[in-house]
């Protein structure tokens, strides 16, 4: 399979994934303060909401590589 049409599947499924979900979250741990032998840290949960716009273009543009890749075949 070329490097192309991995990228292609890679876009897709990325952009079925993206509609799916909608957004993921991950926790940062963040060091606040360092008193002796004692540490203050705080943990942050972000969450990143990933548009409709951006899951659909990397299906179309997965689908399009397939078939410029398919047609050149």
């Amino acid at each position: 399979m070329s490097a192309i049409k991995m990228l292609a599947l890679v876009l897709i499924a990325s952009g079925v994934l993206g509609l799916v979900y909608g957004s993921f979250s991950y926790t940062r741990e963040t060091q606040e303060a360092k008193l002796g032998p004692f540490e203050l840290t705080v943990k942050d949960t972000e969450k990143v909401n990933i548009p409709v716009w951006v899951g659909v273009g990397a299906i179309v543009a997965g689908v399009g590589l397939m078939l410029v890749t398919s047609k050149k075949s």
